[in-house]
């Protein structure tokens, strides 16, 4: 075992890790040790800018879930956008979880989103799920608010897939969207421009959120597609 996996494995929780198994049904669960997150938040805030956690980031790609975990963490703390960018680029294609996906957040990409767009197009055309979905998710958090432009949803109802964490992600987004731009998102569903399955998913996460008033709640209840 390498020091990490030590450490890791000192912070193991076998009743957290049950729970990481079942909430991550894409993982081999022999690989899950169940680490708890605030524990590895905690671990690579320790280990940030350190020569182990240079070594480490350069160790593609891990055997143990919480690895890529902690991985994305330290990920997180890059302040320059294109080592940001690069050490995301290199972790995406190992990441097989949608927790994974999730748990990345670049300091570094709030400073100038709008460079994130050339990759978000790339991301999006990828083979790999987990690549698509942090695609859809980069649009969701930083482009549904004061960079919000058309062209952005019609990138996401673009993806076509099979897979169930890419087609709940563009759902997610949709419903998030429908909260922050409803004229501007409402006709994706009036007009049916969403695969069947995100279209409906859509519209349930949409009725589940404080953010629809009940009025919008109740129209697009009649938009669900039999």
């Amino acid at each position: 075992m390498t020091d990490i996996q030590k450490r890791l494995f000192a912070l193991q929780d076998q009743g957290y890790q049950a729970g990481s198994v079942r909430l991550n049904p894409s993982v081999d669960p022999d690989t899950i040790i169940g680490v708890r997150i605030p524990a590895l938040r905690a671990l690579a805030k320790e280990l940030r800018n350190t020569e182990e956690a240079g070594r480490f980031l350069a160790a593609l790609p891990h055997a143990y879930f919480e690895e890529s975990l902690l991985h994305a963490f330290l990920i997180g703390y890059c302040r320059d956008f294109d080592e940001g960018l690069r050490e995301v680029e290199r972790l995406l294609p190992h990441l097989n979880s949608w927790a994974l996906t999730d748990s990345m957040r670049v300091k570094a990409f709030d400073k100038a989103p709008e460079r994130l767009l050339p990759p978000i197009g790339r991301w999006l055309s990828s083979a790999h799920a987990y690549t698509v979905r942090y695609g859809i998710l980069c649009l969701m958090n930083y482009f549904l608010d004061k960079r919000f432009d058309d062209r952005y949803p019609a990138m996401v109802a673009a993806v076509r897939s099979e897979d169930y964490y890419v087609n709940m992600m563009s759902a997610w987004y949709f419903a998030t969207a429908l909260a922050k731009q409803y004229e501007a998102i409402l006709p994706y569903l009036t007009e049916q421009r969403l695969d069947k399955w995100v279209h409906n998913k859509t519209i349930q996460k949409a009725v589940e959120s404080y953010r629809i008033t009940d009025e919008q709640k109740a129209f697009l209840k009649t938009l669900k597609q039999k």
